[in-house]
């Protein structure tokens, strides 16, 4: 850990990027760790970090997962399911994630691009249903970027606030990502019905 918290200061904006980068293209680098050490470090808690900006560092966070997603969406477009179980694990990608990742995406369909960003190795992994099911790119883009900046947001602004006691709390992340994405699937769920029932009435 502390090699990591080295050399991520010393790269800082960059670090951000690529670290989150990684995470959504499938290689299990936990944002929670990442974020947090990256609020902090643009916290004036951090004096002998490098100098970074909080909306920066937010936004590199949400931008670095869209690239990483593009990554996973185009490799689950282009070669399928099947390859990614035979080597996957040649690059850290086991089937049972995606197995998870498959299952959201089949109870919630394409709102779980939107809604997977808030829990843990369903963040990670959702992007390659979405491309072997070959959901529309542009619709994919903004469900991943605007599911990703609340998540990515709540890290960083509590790494800022936090300061040097960041790394206290990284395991209740984990806890709070499960509990918002159940309240937004049931505000969803209520929203569809309503609608549904909506529908019927004024037929």
């Amino acid at each position: 850990m502390e090699h990591f918290i080295q050399r991520f200061a010393e790269h800082g904006y960059l670090a951000v990027f690529i670290l989150m980068t990684l995470e959504s293209a499938c290689i299990p680098i936990p944002s929670e760790v990442t974020m947090l050490f990256a609020g902090y470090l643009a916290s004036s808690a951090a004096h002998a970090g490098p100098d970074l900006n909080l909306v920066a560092v937010i936004l590199l966070g949400t931008f670095g997962n869209l690239v990483g997603s593009w990554l996973a969406f185009g490799a689950g477009r282009l070669i399928g399911r099947g390859p990614l179980d035979r080597y996957g694990k040649y690059v850290l990608i086991r089937s049972h994630d995606i197995d998870k990742a498959e299952v959201w995406w089949s109870r919630h369909g394409q709102g779980a691009v939107f809604f997977g960003r808030l829990l843990p190795v369903i963040r990670t992994f959702i992007s390659l249903p979405a491309g072997i099911a070959e959901m529309s790119f542009p619709r994919f883009s903004v469900y991943t970027f605007a599911g990703s900046l609340p998540w990515v947001a709540a890290l960083g602004i509590a790494g800022y606030e936090l300061g040097s006691n960041w790394n206290k709390v990284t395991g209740s992340f984990n806890i709070a990502s499960i509990v918002i994405a159940i309240v937004l699937v049931g505000v969803a769920a209520v929203f569809l019905v309503r609608r549904r029932r909506a529908r019927v009435e004024g037929a």
